[in-house]
């Protein structure tokens, strides 16, 4: 996966490159979410990327160069990120089917239970950002349904510190991918 594409590129590769292209020259959170929400909202090829399994939710890896990585998460009824952070990084996510919640969290100010910042639900289509400067978070599907979600990562990062929600303590998470598109 070294950034380089064809003219006759599929949706997802197009998504890749412009992608790309933009992270490469500092891109705006603007204009990542508008390539993602485009995609999104007219596109079906990821498809071909998404594996479930019942014991977790999915990563899979979609691209990855040094500026970012693209990953399709597949989320079966009743599966949830733990609490996480960013390592520092930027994260979208664009929803791809179904609906997508996101809980919001303060980052722990000591012992204690995390503080619950909110709830947002993400219809097909729609993009959040996220960022360790606006807090943690933990992701899952809504109403009960399976969804499929795109996370790109500006930067790439194989760990990333969770959170127990009822003390606060922190822990390493390595992060792995359950498919890598060729």
């Amino acid at each position: 996966m070294d950034g380089t594409r064809t003219s006759a590129q599929a949706p997802l590769d197009r998504l890749c490159s412009a992608l790309s292209a933009n992270l490469a020259t500092a891109g705006g959170p603007t204009s990542v979410a508008s390539l993602l929400a485009e995609y999104a909202s007219a596109e079906g090829d990821w498809r071909d990327c998404a594996r479930f399994v019942e014991s977790a939710y999915t990563r899979n890896l979609i691209y990855k160069d040094e500026h970012y990585e693209l990953l399709a998460l597949c989320w079966s009824a009743g599966q949830e990120s733990p609490i996480h952070n960013h390592m520092g990084q930027r994260c979208w996510m664009g929803v791809l089917e179904g609906r997508v919640e996101e809980v919001q969290y303060d980052h722990p100010a000591g012992e204690g239970p995390l503080v619950e910042k909110g709830t947002r639900t993400f219809e097909p289509g729609q993009v959040a950002f996220i960022s360790d400067e606006i807090g943690l978070h933990l992701v899952r599907p809504a109403d009960g349904r399976p969804a499929v979600s795109l996370h790109l990562y500006a930067r790439p990062f194989a760990t990333c510190r969770g959170y127990d929600p009822a003390t606060g303590a922190e822990r390493e998470l390595a992060l792995s991918y359950h498919s890598v598109r060729s």
